[in-house]
């Protein structure tokens, strides 16, 4: 029988990399609300802080813990931390990343590099982490954040492009190998969202209008668009979703 109690996330520990804003702090908020107990991630403990406050002052139950997702030491040291004094690892938000804009061909290495670190490495480092204690319970709920760049790109990203491809094919592989223990690991694929991010983006006129006529749903994405998606893929009423990557993105992946 489906229920409201099959979309909720009650009792659940829900680990979400890279939410001190933007959109991890939505999906983390939204894994909040439908009663999820959040670990919040961040490299800057000032910028976490605030907003653990910003959700804690709406009663919600959330934790926070400062590491490097690319520092492997780092995130089995809070992997840990978070297992020992939040509990159990149920869900993980693989959110944690980055963009760099340039020509291919004036693209600098080290900035190739941090961005495939950042991107893909990340997912592969707290991905195996909490993995590894989810198989013995054999349960658990992973969620890679992809892109529409998953499956589409742009001038001057292409390594972003790139990464995210391998995102989306880490997320399948991670499916096949995981799902024999009770895991699910799915991708969530945004569109073009209103962030601090994207700001400049949303300012510019010529970039804005295009991009409007370019979504079928005529507009930007709002980031509490992409939260109920999270909720869902997290949720009991996914549990045989697997290896699959769900865009929410207003139609952009759908036409040319």
């Amino acid at each position: 029988m489906i229920t409201a109690a099959t979309f909720r996330l009650d009792g659940r520990v829900a680990l979400v990399t890279g939410s001190s804003a933007g959109i991890g702090y939505a999906l983390a908020r939204g894994l909040c609300q439908t009663g999820a107990t959040l670990v919040l991630n961040g490299r800057d403990p000032a910028r976490l802080a605030v907003a653990q406050q910003a959700l804690a002052d709406e009663g919600l139950a959330v934790h926070a813990r400062a590491f490097d997702v690319c520092d492997p030491a780092a995130v089995a040291t809070a992997v840990a931390s978070i297992e020992a004094e939040v509990g159990a690892i149920e869900v993980l938000v693989n959110n944690a990343g980055m963009q760099r804009r340039a020509p291919f061909h004036e693209f600098a290495l080290a900035d190739w590099q941090q961005l495939m670190r950042t991107n893909v490495d990340s997912m592969f480092i707290v991905g195996q982490a909490v993995a590894q204690r989810m198989v013995p319970r054999r349960r658990g709920r992973i969620i890679n954040i992809c892109s529409v760049q998953s499956e589409l790109g742009r001038p001057d990203i292409a390594p972003y492009t790139a990464s995210k491809g391998a995102v989306k094919m880490l997320t399948k592989g991670m499916a096949i190998d995981l799902g024999p223990y009770g895991i699910t690991v799915n991708g969530l694929g945004p569109g073009y969202f209103k962030t601090e991010l994207t700001a400049p983006l949303v300012a510019d006129e010529v970039f804005s209008a295009w991009l409007i006529k370019r979504t079928p749903s005529r507009r930007w994405g709002e980031v509490e668009d992409l939260a109920p998606a999270a909720v869902f893929l997290a949720s009991d009423a996914a549990r045989f979703v697997n290896g699959h990557i769900l865009y929410v993105d207003g139609g952009v992946t759908a036409t040319l």
